[in-house]
């Protein structure tokens, strides 16, 4: 009889220059999630996620990878767009706390809200929202998770 033996391997490996991460850069252990900011399970996840990092302290990074199910999640796209967007102006993680707190809030008006709430630079945050400037980086964390065996969130 033969056996299959399954392993997860990320098909794009952890990048500090390209990742969001949170934790030292150099710990000896990674997690990563590729998430879905309007999904619910995922929301469900943040608090239990926090407890761990909190209890690994330094021995955990913590990786954030988009993997928005826009055809269940309508918003998720445009969501992951505007933590991006935050991300350029260095509040990537404070805009992903805010997203997954307000998940039942996340058209336009509320990313908006939320952006000036962070203190954002609001002109250049319409400004990425409305040329779509990180569409594609989305994109390439999606596909990154379907190279990876992602097919739910969240993955880890």
């Amino acid at each position: 009889m033969n056996t299959t033996l399954w392993q997860a391997a990320l098909s794009m490996p952890v990048s500090p220059a390209r990742d969001h991460i949170r934790g030292p850069v150099d710990a000896p252990l990674s997690l990563v999630e590729y998430g879905d900011y309007e999904c619910p399970y995922c929301g469900a996840a943040q608090p239990i996620l926090n407890g761990i990092m909190t209890q690994m302290g330094t021995e955990l990074r913590f990786v954030f990878r988009h993997f928005p199910m826009s055809t269940v999640h309508p918003h998720a796209e445009r969501a992951a767009e505007a933590a991006e967007a935050a991300g350029v102006q260095g509040k990537f993680w404070a805009m992903h706390d805010v997203l997954f707190r307000s998940q039942q809030q996340l058209e336009d008006r509320h990313l908006y809200a939320y952006a000036e709430a962070l203190a954002l630079d609001l002109v250049q945050f319409d400004e990425q929202l409305r040329e779509g400037t990180h569409a594609e980086r989305i994109r390439e964390d999606f596909m990154s998770g379907v190279r990876s065996g992602v097919n739910g969130t969240p993955t880890f």
